[in-house]
């Protein structure tokens, strides 16, 4: 595989409309906002989606969803223990798990896990991609509606009455999610620039396969990637001012963005770095 040779940076534009694109459990499960009504997505739910979208592409993964498992390990524990038995030196350790799991070398793991001989592992890798957590471009507006369960949960169970209950959801929001892969911490990993690609194929299809009753078909999407390779190591600009040269802004200020139209979308000349610009499927 090729060395990732010149840092990258990386903006996609997703839209929410009558779902729940991240609950937040603390809070009833209502979609994550902050003080000021903005909609939020954790970047551990995005690199959920992203290591979902890594497996779908037959890649090795790490941290793999229980629903999701396809290596038969019930832990991180026995999985890790499994592919670096008897490995001691912590180089060698963070290497191998890297050369076997593309999360790993993507976003870094924390290996401590005791051994059946109590001496136990601590080994730490920092990965080269990361991510924001996303941020809606204007206050989001959360919807309640109540909802029934018609039928006993467990036999012998007397129903009275249908239980209520409340499903959250946000009727239209737009969100932003940044990110940036360094080459340093690529070179220590072995991240390559195939797996680069994977990323950003991950992102342009970030919803693929994820539909739920929060999150029905087709409620969520990526309208926009923007992908931004330097010509060297370093970066000829910085992550930040990449990613301020990304422009959405409402149409009309005044009023309320029901869908990705009553949004403008224009970028910033950064003279010698020209973007990629995918739509999403």
């Amino acid at each position: 595989m090729a060395a990732l040779k010149n840092k990258i940076d990386f903006v996609a534009l997703i839209s929410v409309t009558n779902a729940n694109g991240n609950g937040d459990p603390l809070n009833g499960n209502r979609p994550r906002t902050d003080y000021n009504g903005m909609g939020e997505i954790s970047d551990v739910c995005i690199k959920r989606k992203l290591r979902n979208r890594m497996q779908d592409m037959g890649n090795a993964i790490f941290v793999q969803s229980e629903d999701r498992c396809d290596d038969g390990f019930k832990s991180l524990s026995d999985r890790a223990t499994a592919a670096t038995k008897g490995i001691k030196e912590k180089e060698t350790y963070a290497q191998t798990a890297c050369e076997k799991w593309m999360d790993v070398r993507s976003f870094g793991q924390v290996f401590a896990f005791k051994s059946n001989d109590k001496s136990g592992v601590s080994v730490g890798v920092r990965g080269p991609v990361s991510i924001h957590q996303a941020v809606s471009i204007s206050p989001v507006e959360i919807e309640e509606m109540q909802i029934t369960k018609s039928v006993n949960g467990e036999t012998g169970e007397k129903r009275s009455s249908d239980t209520m209950g409340t499903k959250h959801f946000v009727r239209f929001g737009f969100y932003e999610i940044k990110g940036a892969i360094n080459v340093q911490l690529a070179e220590k990993t072995g991240f390559s620039q195939e797996d680069a690609a994977v990323v950003k194929e991950c992102l342009r299809t970030l919803f693929a396969n994820d539909a739920s009753a929060a999150r029905p078909e087709g409620s969520m999407e990526v309208v926009k990637l923007f992908w931004w390779e330097h010509n060297c190591k370093e970066g000829q600009y910085s992550s930040a001012k990449v990613h301020r040269s990304v422009h959405v802004t409402p149409k009309n200020p005044e009023g309320i963005p029901t869908c990705v139209d009553d949004y403008e979308i224009t970028l910033d000349e950064l003279p010698g770095l020209v973007p990629e610009i995918i739509d999403g499927v």
